[in-house]
């Protein structure tokens, strides 16, 4: 495939991954404190999956990795919302089952293309280890807001993950510099300010 048909699947889920960065950023300075809106986990889900789609054609585990850990909270959340069951139920089908379908899609001759994941010439085995621990560090803000959540029975974004996503981001935002990644520099660093901002506002407001 083209890289510039690969690197504009890439952008378009940064793209929607900073909307919803936006829009929650913008809802919350309107409240002056930190909001979770619905459309926030919506476009979580969509950006995931499109981003998904571009580590296996750039042949990179660690975004894969990233993605397909946090795919399912997404979802998870817009149930604790109410929002999930307004979807259409074959939308929701599909949503559930499209991941399986890209596991499927790994596979060639029976097997999952494990040599060309881990055995990428591009990407170092330092670098790889560096991107994937870089991932699961940006993850586990999602596994922290979703434990806090199931505690609350409601969504929400604690402090901690605004904490632990500006510790991912700097590590993910280094391995983009490293990997000459356009399409994680730029998604992160435009985060950065805003995981800055929403801190800022919990410690504000808890003040």
């Amino acid at each position: 495939m083209k890289d510039w048909i690969i690197y504009s699947i890439g952008f378009l889920a940064q793209i929607l991954f900073s909307s919803r960065l936006i829009i929650q950023w913008i809802t919350s300075e309107k409240q002056r404190k930190v909001i979770t809106p619905n459309t926030f986990w919506t476009l979580s889900l969509i950006a995931s999956f499109l981003l998904f789609i571009y580590g296996y054609l750039r042949l990179d585990f660690a975004i894969m990795l990233g993605q397909s850990l946090t795919y399912y909270i997404y979802i998870r959340n817009l149930q604790l919302q109410g929002q999930w069951q307004k979807f259409p139920k074959l939308i929701q089908y599909l949503l559930f089952i499209v991941p399986v379908f890209i596991v499927l899609f790994y596979y060639n001759n029976n097997k999952i293309d494990v040599d060309l994941l881990f055995q990428n010439d591009a990407i170092p085995t330092w670098l790889l280890a560096l991107g994937i621990v870089a991932q699961i560090v940006f993850t586990l803000r999602f596994v922290y807001q979703w434990i806090h959540s199931e505690r609350h029975k409601a969504s929400s974004l604690p402090l901690g993950f605004w904490v632990l996503s500006l510790i991912g981001a700097g590590l993910i935002l280094t391995y983009a510099i490293i990997r000459k990644d356009p399409v994680l520099f730029v998604g992160h660093l435009f985060g950065l300010v805003i995981y800055a901002r929403n801190a800022y506002l919990i410690r504000h407001t808890n003040a």
